[in-house]
């Protein structure tokens, strides 16, 4: 099932699933319990993430090829970070150039996003998938400058600034994708292909990240899983490519679609 978050021209919210005819129905009832699909055609006036994450954990240097390219040994154990739910961003709507804090230096990264659809502790490699709701294309845009130099040895500085963390265009459920870690990824700027791999190459498939992440660990609903970017990012680029006002990045994944988002700069 692909499933819309959605606003109405009243400024409403709601979910929706998309048929095969790309009709939206609306559905009632919450994503992390019991919901049913109507046959009412929802009022869609713009899409927005999918959810509304209870938290962003963001995984590191998770595809041999990326790690290779920036001149990192491969982890032993999943390197883990968080972006705020704060900086989640919609499909279609700006990524935001900082410049209160100003950045030069921001980053795109495609990212399979896996959702968390129930209370997740301690999962076993046999029962991890049987956590997650979905998955949709995320964006871990990134300012290099301030997770590099000016983050204190801390990458969540540069990861979390607002338009941070686009999410779309929609959730497509875990029955729909049964292997995860065999999906095409592409990146495109401003019509150039920037990344084209697969989720075949993580160094920690989803299923090794959900038992780590749910060690000792509540995940609750609605966690939002980010597992990490291949290679051909925009820092390992020779000069490198940083985003400008007026780019475009469109985000792909097999299965689940394009997340598209626009480039501009914050007004001073």
């Amino acid at each position: 099932m692909r499933i819309v978050r959605y606003q109405t021209h009243q400024g409403q919210e709601g979910y929706a699933a998309v048929d095969a005819a790309a009709v939206p129905r609306e559905i009632e009832g919450g994503l992390f319990g019991s919901f049913r699909v109507t046959d009412r055609v929802a009022s869609v006036d713009r899409l927005l993430a999918p959810v509304r994450p209870a938290a962003i954990l963001c995984i590191g240097l998770n595809y041999r090829k990326h790690a290779e390219e920036g001149g990192a040994p491969i982890p032993q154990w999943p390197v883990l970070f968080m972006k705020s739910p704060g900086a989640v961003n919609d499909p279609g709507q700006p990524i935001v150039l900082p410049r209160t804090l100003r950045s030069d230096q921001v980053d795109f990264e495609a990212e399979l996003a896996v959702v968390i659809g129930k209370p997740c502790r301690n999962a076993t490699h046999e029962n991890a998938l049987d956590c997650v709701l979905g998955y949709t294309c995320g964006n871990d845009v990134s300012a290099r400058d301030w997770q590099k130099q000016k983050g204190g040895g801390q990458w969540c500085r540069g990861k979390t600034f607002d338009t941070f963390a686009p999410l779309g265009p929609a959730l497509v459920t875990a029955d729909e994708i049964p292997d995860p870690n065999s999906l095409g990824i592409r990146c495109v700027v401003s019509g150039e292909v920037m990344q084209d791999w697969n989720t075949r190459d993580m160094i920690f498939s989803v299923r090794d990240l959900i038992v780590f992440l749910s060690g000792s660990t509540t995940l609750l609903p609605g966690t939002v899983i980010m597992t990490g970017t291949p290679h051909g990012v925009g820092m390992a680029r020779k000069p490198p490519r940083w985003l400008s006002p007026g780019d475009s990045v469109t985000v792909e994944i097999e299965k689940i679609g394009l997340l598209q988002n626009p480039v501009v700069e914050e007004a001073e």
